[in-house]
């Protein structure tokens, strides 16, 4: 095969290629994923002879509640959901009411048959609404409330339990006092905000339950992070273009194309 073939095979191949390679890699970049919070540390480490910084997020802790329902559960029951998580009382006449309605939208509109484009199942997301007084919020009285503001049961849990354990989860784990010019009182969580936490329970955002457009956000930062990669599955480009049987179906296409076309090229010159 003489030089000016060699490059007409190479560029009938590297064409398909790089117009993978450049869409994926624009694909990803054109996604906004939502930004992670509650940075724990970073580690300075050396990676093939340069430093490199790695931050360590705060992974939310474990923490053992029951729901309206009566079941014991514990967060970590759902590492396979996004949570959405938010703070209430039963007996609040003033924001709660509004963030419960929010939430039950919200959550009718990631089930399957519900009212937006892209339909998700309700097996992604998880939402859970702590109470803030739980002396007073009872599992019969949460099941009450739910049941009054049409909660879908099979993922959504309001939960009640130890007063004290609510609390440090909200300002420990959650850090609902944080980015925000809103007050929260260590003494009562009364606060409007919808914390977002990924699969792999980290903070991924904030939001005004009762502002609408913060609402909408919340919705797409859901489905943004649907589409994140899980850093342990990462896999070689090459890999992924094994599996990839049109671009490979291409490809073979254009080589036999060329050597057709190489070979008439020959009787022509001969």
């Amino acid at each position: 095969m003489n030089k000016k073939s060699i490059i007409g095979l190479a560029i009938a191949v590297g064409i398909p290629l790089f117009c993978y390679l450049w869409l994926k890699t624009a694909s990803e970049h054109a996604v906004d994923i939502p930004r992670k919070y509650l940075l724990d540390t970073v580690i300075t480490k050396t990676v093939k002879g340069k430093l490199v910084n790695d931050s360590i997020w705060h992974k939310t802790a474990n923490i053992q509640l029951v729901n309206q329902l009566g079941d014991t559960v514990h967060l970590f029951d759902q590492s396979s959901r996004i949570i959405v998580a938010d703070f209430f009382f039963t007996s609040c006449r003033s924001i709660c009411p509004r963030l419960t309605s929010n939430m039950v939208k919200l959550q009718q509109s990631f089930k399957k048959g519900g009212n937006v484009r892209n339909r998700i199942d309700t097996s992604i997301v998880q939402f859970i609404s702590f109470t803030v007084d739980p002396e007073n919020d009872s599992v019969e009285v949460l099941k009450n409330y739910a049941d009054r503001f049409g909660v879908d049961h099979d993922n959504w849990w309001l939960l009640t339990g130890n007063k004290m354990s609510i609390y440090d989860f909200a300002f420990e784990e959650l850090k609902v006092d944080k980015f925000t010019d809103e007050p929260v009182s260590p003494d009562f969580v009364h606060t409007n905000r919808f914390v977002l936490i990924d699969k792999d329970r980290v903070v991924r955002g904030y939001y005004n339950g009762l502002d609408s457009t913060s609402m909408i956000k919340l919705s797409k930062d859901i489905g943004l992070l649907m589409l994140e990669k899980d850093p342990k599955k990462k896999g070689g480009i090459f890999r992924q273009i094994l599996d990839l049987s049109w671009l490979w179906l291409i490809i073979i296409s254009a080589i036999i194309f060329f050597m057709v076309y190489m070979k008439g090229r020959r009787k022509i010159n001969g």
